[in-house]
């Protein structure tokens, strides 16, 4: 009879074992957790080296950026400057352009002035006594207004005074007509047809004209005529082309 129990006793101290599957149960559940961990913590480790990365590579680029930056506002200015001094030398070009054709132009009227003045006082022979020197026209502001000169010479014998009178005239065209008009009929300044003049080297007689409408005008003549001891006379006709052409 005792060995027909042994059976029934080993199924019996088996059966009753509540132990074993619970600690079977907490091995497999820690080598699942071991191994979720280990897989964790590989993960981060190689997501930690690449975002070490990136930020490393993001850190060199905004260097960059920063370089070509620097670069840029450097080529910028340096442009900037280059463009200043490239206006600052046209400009001064420009000066002393403006500044030559000033020289130029007062070198002239000083020589024709010093020419004025030799013929005045060391005249040749074959030009002495009264002279109509020059009659000049600059253009005004008003359509068909001038401002005149007229300059009168006593050249040569000029130890004494030379007086008289002279008249200049406008000659031109009006509706296909040959017209002449007095200067005092065009100048406010003039009011007699004969200006006085009394000098003894020269003398101007300045003033402004207008022209009327439909005058075309073609030549300016004038006629001086000296009085008394000395009396002369000069006489000497201008193109109007040659004197408003300037």
């Amino acid at each position: 009879m005792s060995e027909q129990r042994k059976p029934a006793e080993e199924y019996v101290v088996i059966r009753h074992r509540p132990g074993y599957r619970l600690k079977r149960t907490l091995i497999l559940l820690a080598f699942t957790v071991i191994a979720a961990a280990a897989g964790y913590a590989a993960g981060l480790a190689q997501g930690g080296f690449r975002f070490t990365s990136a930020e490393a590579s993001n850190e060199r680029l905004e260097d960059q950026v920063a370089t070509l930056k620097t670069r840029y506002r450097e080529a910028r200015q340096q442009l900037v400057n280059l463009e200043r001094g490239k206006l600052i030398d046209e400009q001064a070009q420009n000066q002393a352009r403006k500044i030559i054709v000033e020289l130029e132009t007062r070198v002239g009227a000083l020589k024709s002035d010093l020419t004025f003045y030799k013929n005045i006082m060391a005249p040749s022979e074959t030009s002495k006594g009264l002279q109509v020197d020059r009659f000049s026209l600059a253009s005004d502001r008003q359509a068909g207004a001038y401002n005149f000169k007229l300059v009168l010479t006593q050249v040569g014998n000029n130890k004494s005074y030379i007086s008289g009178v002279v008249a200049v005239n406008i000659i031109g065209l009006r509706e296909d007509e040959k017209e002449i008009i007095a200067l005092r009929d065009l100048s406010q300044e003039i009011e007699d047809l004969g200006v006085k003049f009394r000098f003894r080297y020269f003398q101007d007689v300045e003033g402004k004209l207008a022209l009327p409408g439909g005058f075309e005008p073609l030549e300016v003549q004038v006629v001086a005529q000296a009085e008394g001891r000395k009396s002369s006379r000069a006489e000497r006709t201008f193109d109007w082309d040659d004197l408003t052409e300037k």
